[in-house]
């Protein structure tokens, strides 16, 4: 089992969201984060005075899935979130070494399944 991080832009929610589904995933969660990297924030004019936003708003998706669908759910985030500019996010991949379905009891890839 893996688990997929990936930190978007909010305008690409949707479109990474059917498109994650599409290719197997059953379930993710997702966080509203803010943050940056390579782009530092950016500067923004309210009311004729410049002020700089050092953290950006993003959207960070958590999604478990089984080993064998784990590159086409990455590829689909990747091709879904990307715009072409800075700040179009990172995918992450883990090793999940253990999962646990709490009402059921289900463990492991039977607690990630839809």
């Amino acid at each position: 089992m893996k688990m997929i991080v990936a930190v978007i832009k909010p305008s690409r929610l949707d479109a990474v969201l059917e498109a994650v589904t599409e290719a197997g995933a059953s379930g993710l969660t997702v966080t509203e984060v803010r943050g940056y990297g390579r782009q530092r924030g950016k500067t923004e004019v309210y009311r004729g005075a410049e002020y700089e936003v050092k953290l950006l708003p993003k959207v960070k998706l958590e999604i478990a899935v089984p080993s064998d669908i784990a590159n086409a759910v990455v590829e689909a985030v990747a091709r879904t979130a990307n715009t072409g500019k800075i700040g179009d996010g990172k995918v992450f991949v883990l090793d999940l070494e253990q999962a646990l379905r709490i009402r059921t009891g289900d463990k492991d890839a039977a607690a990630i399944a839809g």
